[in-house]
């Protein structure tokens, strides 16, 4: 492979060659990183919810614990 590019002015190897790359495969690269956000923003939802249900559930814990002493 560097035997094809030897010969070639720098402007093929920097700026053609990964325009071409992006244009063939934009559409995979745009998925692939629409995907990983996407399971970031649910990772984020699942533990405010979770740190949430924890939250709730500690409050109610010590409240119903100090008010029922006997």
């Amino acid at each position: 492979m560097r035997e094809v590019f030897t010969g070639m002015p720098w402007w093929v190897k920097w700026v053609a060659v990964p325009v071409i790359a992006l244009v063939v495969f934009g559409g995979l690269i745009a998925s692939v990183v629409g995907f990983v956000i996407l399971l970031l923003f649910k990772v984020l939802v699942f533990v405010a919810l979770v740190g949430g249900l924890i939250f709730v559930v500690r409050k109610f814990m010590s409240s119903s614990s100090s008010s029922s002493d006997w």
